[in-house]
């Protein structure tokens, strides 16, 4: 009987000390806990990318759009051209210009990638029958005699070189520089250069350009009128004009 305790005690010792054995291994290691938390930093310093349309670029100057040509064309509201003609009436003391002016102005300045200009986009026509002085005597006399209107109703101006002309064009401020191109009056083409002060503001130019041409460059004979002593054989040209990009 003594025998059957022990035994029976033994096996429920044995049993205990199993369960306690189990209990220890399945136990959570330190060792993994810290492993853990590296990989937890590790994630949260990864840079998470910004999607292109959330980016913001360094300011910096703005370049020009170069892949499309920028055009510019008359405001004819806004722009003039004018002859002045000095002459010697009888009867005056001192000679004074004699001015025509019109506003029936229209044309277009197109400029390519690297501001030339595109000659084959690009003029300004005046409609000559439209030109006006101080005295409808002259005005129909210069129409039939000097410009032949009939024959040659405008003058029209090709250009091809703006030299000294800033590239990109400024948004505002000031410019002065020569417009080089083919100026055919009366019948006649003959390259000029005109003197152009302009200013930017925008998307508008406003400036003036001169230049001076002969009646004999463009086979126009001198005016010669029993009231007018003498006219200058110099005609100078002048365009008050007002572009706007398109």
């Amino acid at each position: 009987m003594a025998t059957r305790r022990y035994a029976a005690l033994g096996l429920l010792l044995g049993f205990l000390a199993g369960a306690c054995t189990t209990q220890a291994v399945s136990a959570p290691q330190p060792t993994q806990t810290r492993s853990a938390e590296p990989t937890r930093e590790a994630a949260v310093s990864t840079p998470t990318p910004v999607p292109a349309q959330l980016r913001v670029e360094p300011s910096g100057p703005s370049q020009p759009q170069t892949a499309t040509p920028l055009r510019f064309s008359i405001v004819p509201e806004a722009t003039e051209a004018r002859f002045r003609v000095r002459e010697q009436l009888a009867g005056m003391q001192l000679p004074n210009d004699a001015v025509g002016t019109t506003r029936a102005v229209q044309g277009t300045i197109v400029f390519g990638p690297s501001g030339e200009i595109v000659r084959e986009q690009s003029k300004v026509i005046v409609d000559l029958n439209s030109l006006r002085t101080d005295q409808p005597m002259r005005d129909a006399f210069i129409k039939q005699n000097t410009l032949q209107t009939q024959r040659y109703p405008t003058a029209e101006f090709v250009p091809h070189t703006a030299q000294g002309l800033p590239w990109p064009l400024p948004a505002s401020g000031e410019a002065a520089f020569q417009l080089i191109g083919e100026l055919t009056i009366h019948g006649v083409t003959r390259t000029v250069t005109w003197d152009v002060r302009a200013r930017f503001t925008g998307q508008e130019v406003r400036g003036i350009a001169t230049t001076s041409v002969t009646f004999g460059d463009f086979g126009m004979t001198q005016p010669r009128v029993a009231r007018v002593l003498s006219i200058e054989d110099n005609i100078r040209l002048e365009l008050d004009f007002a572009m706007r990009a398109a």
